[in-house]
């Protein structure tokens, strides 16, 4: 019994911090982009980043793109993530967008290779400090696809010598020349199922007080 009633608190704890992230999000999206300066003192601060909308410039490094392996409305494709070269030689990888699979190579987009300095407005996007699970599988870096976003093995396979931004920003839907990448692609997608579980730990809970009180009423029951 005590179990299944902590099981059940710790479910509505869970809630409890999950609508406050919601919350979060939800405020943050609706605010307007700030400068990239801004979400790098956020991070120094210690305080979250994830989906702050940020506008970035800087030259892209199409030479050095990096392809993850995604799906977008059903269809098996990579997001490119292109290094930004920011004004004072640092790095930001950015993803563009999503590409079909048969457009994974530069070359068959030529036209969305814009070149010269380019402005980007996003979605600022925490780093991972690890593989996700051991489900996913280990990252192709000989065939330059990702199937986990680790900004190291990014850089480090991209051959990029100058310091990269331990964050990533998703470009918005603003169009790219040819069409590609298609921007605008991140995924909000939050499960709260905390408050289903609470009460199928609760209702356990109260089942198994009927049981006991029931096997008390038959013991104690005069013959």
């Amino acid at each position: 019994m005590a179990i299944l009633l902590a099981l059940g608190t710790w479910q509505m704890e869970r809630l409890a911090w999950k609508e406050a992230l919601m919350a979060r999000i939800t405020s943050q999206l609706s605010q307007p982009p700030v400068p990239l300066a801004t979400v790098e003192a956020a991070q120094a601060a210690g305080d979250p980043i994830e989906y702050r909308p940020v506008t970035v410039s800087g030259t892209f490094l199409h030479d050095r793109e990096r392809h993850f392996f995604a799906t977008y409305e059903g269809q098996s494709g990579f997001y490119i993530y292109t290094p930004l070269r920011l004004a004072d030689g640092r790095v930001l990888f950015v993803n563009r967008g999503f590409v079909p699979y048969d457009r994974k190579e530069p070359a068959s987009r030529a036209e969305g290779q814009v070149g010269g300095d380019v402005t980007v407005t996003g979605l600022a996007r925490e780093r991972l400090n690890g593989k996700p699970s051991w489900l996913v599988p280990t990252n192709d870096l000989a065939k330059n696809i990702f199937y986990w976003k680790d900004i190291d093995a990014m850089a480090a396979s991209a051959g990029l010598g100058e310091p990269v931004l331990p964050f990533f920003v998703d470009a918005d839907k603003a169009p790219n020349a040819g069409g590609l990448p298609i921007g605008g692609v991140t995924i909000i997608d939050l499960p709260n199922n905390h408050l289903q579980y609470a009460v199928t730990w609760y209702g356990l809970g109260l089942a198994l007080a009927g049981v006991c009180v029931a096997m008390w009423v038959r013991r104690n029951k005069p013959t």
